[in-house]
């Protein structure tokens, strides 16, 4: 999870520098979608911010929709690295209702039509770990 929580730190910090210097501010709090996890073999994700307008220049700047339906999702308070618990939690929730994920089953991992960690706390202006919140959200089939 420590790879993680780096990603995570030096990504989001590289787009938030980088609408800075566009002139452009968040519409809303950081997050990072992911579509496929495979632990072993590989991670496929996207880390941003929402914006509102359109962003002009070079860098890779995309306007994502998130899929409308029902989530299954919970608020995780602490530092990134309780997330894996949280996760465990929440699957495990979900098992005991009869609930799935709207999800496929690839080669490479499973692909989640959608899976959200929206970052809530900006950590320069919380420095206390332990009252870092993040929203992770699962598509439900």
């Amino acid at each position: 999870m420590d790879g993680i929580a780096s990603f995570v730190d030096e990504s989001l910090g590289g787009v938030l520098a980088y609408l800075e210097q566009q002139g452009v501010d968040p519409a809303g709090a950081p997050f990072i979608r992911y579509n496929v996890i495979d632990m072993e073999k590989g991670l496929e994700l996207e880390a941003g911010v929402p914006v509102s307008d359109p962003v002009q220049g070079a860098g890779r700047v995309f306007a994502g929709v998130v899929p409308a339906g029902r989530y299954g999702t919970l608020t995780h308070i602490g530092h990134y690295n309780g997330l894996i618990d949280a996760n465990e939690a929440l699957q495990e929730w979900a098992r005991q209702q009869g609930l799935e994920w709207a999800m496929t089953a690839t080669e490479h991992g499973d692909r989640f039509e959608a899976r959200l960690e929206v970052y809530l706390t900006d950590p320069s202006t919380e420095p206390d770990p332990g009252r870092w919140e993040t929203e992770v959200a699962y598509l439900l089939a």
